[in-house]
């Protein structure tokens, strides 16, 4: 695990030609920024639908804001200030959720068996990338830059609502179906959607479904998170401010540096070679 007060330095050797990635750190323009570029994704060029406040200011915000931490993306021909922000994430550890009260996740799912594990755990969410941006490299330094996170606080478990487009279930049968019979959470870590909200994913049976076919339907984040072995809670839930339906994306850590301990361990000189798998 990285030295105490060592993480943006060790995020700022993660880069990518003229990309880098830091942490907002508390700053508030660089909050903002990703607040802007959020609400550009989300209610311009998607269709979620803002509050009056936000569509006033332009700006995707919420109270989890103030508490959690924010993974940025820069682009350093932009300059060095909050211009640069061209992608982010929201991570939420278990302290900064309890200084706000719950985890945002809790307002769709019961996350108990997640939730009552003893060691670090951490909630991803608000992840979007500037349309011009949109490539692997910029998904890899992301995915680069989670894994310094969870090498600094030591986390086991990572989770978070992941959204598919659209609020018919019944038009999202192959998706939620495919996700359901192929990935779903083993039950000690299975996140199961709130009674008054759950949406049953099991529409179309196991052995009607193309597993090709199927895998093509889920949106690019969540195959993300599959390719981690990433796990499905029970249930969907569907948010109509985003105009999405929603699924709780399960991650355990040590596939994610399994994957990107080496590239993490080269450029910090952190650890020893081992995968910790």
């Amino acid at each position: 695990m990285s030295a105490p007060g060592s993480l943006n330095a060790s995020l700022a050797q993660l880069t990518s030609n003229n990309l880098g990635i830091r942490l907002a750190d508390g700053d508030p323009a660089f909050i903002d920024a990703s607040q802007a570029l959020r609400y550009r994704v989300f209610y311009e060029e998607m269709t979620a639908k803002p509050t009056e406040e936000m569509a006033a200011r332009r700006r995707d915000f919420d109270d989890f804001d103030a508490v959690a931490d924010h993974l940025l993306v820069v682009d350093r021909d932009r300059g060095d200030g909050p211009e640069s922000v061209v992608g982010t994430y929201r991570l939420t550890r278990r302290e900064a959720a309890a200084r706000h009260g719950q985890f945002y996740t809790v307002d769709e799912y019961d996350i108990s068996a997640i939730t009552n594990r003893p060691d670090e755990i951490l909630e991803l969410g608000r992840s979007c990338v500037d349309e011009a941006y949109r490539t692997r490299h910029v998904m890899e330094l992301l995915w680069r830059g989670i894994a310094a996170y969870v090498f600094h606080y030591d986390i086991e478990l990572m989770f978070g609502c992941a959204s598919i487009p659209g609020t018919d279930p019944d038009a999202l049968a192959l998706p939620l179906s495919y996700l359901y019979h192929n990935h779903l959470a083993p039950p000690e870590k299975r996140p199961v959607a709130l009674a008054s909200r759950h949406v049953e994913m099991n529409r179309i049976p196991a052995d009607q479904i193309d597993r090709r076919q199927g895998l093509a339907a889920v949106p690019p984040l969540i195959k993300g998170y599959l390719r981690l072995g990433g796990y499905v809670g029970d249930g969907a839930v569907i948010d109509p401010q985003f105009d999405t339906t929603d699924v709780c994306i399960v991650v355990e850590t040590h596939n994610v540096t399994g994957r990107y301990y080496k590239h993490y361990s080269r450029k910090t000189g952190e650890g020893s070679g081992d995968e910790r798998a």
